[in-house]
């Protein structure tokens, strides 16, 4: 059943690659880090997001697995 549930995830953020993204984290004790950029690339068990650093013209690439998503250890919400 879970497995189901992973291939969807899997394939929801597969479609969108390319979008823009704000990823919600949560890191415990009510905090929460809020992250914003483009998914890159999909592998089986992680995704990729491309965030814009402080430093102009530089990026950094973040990881997240589709476990994150299922256990809701972060959200992600489409940017217009």
């Amino acid at each position: 059943m879970q497995q189901a549930t992973i291939s969807q995830v899997r394939r929801a953020v597969n479609n969108h690659i390319g979008s823009r993204v704000r990823v919600l984290e949560n890191q415990g004790r009510h905090r929460v880090d809020v992250t914003e950029g483009v998914i890159t690339e999909t592998y089986p068990s992680i995704f990729l997001i491309q965030v814009e650093s402080e430093m102009e013209d530089s990026f950094k690439t973040v990881s997240f697995s589709y476990s994150d998503v299922l256990t809701k250890d972060i959200k992600m919400v489409l940017c217009s």
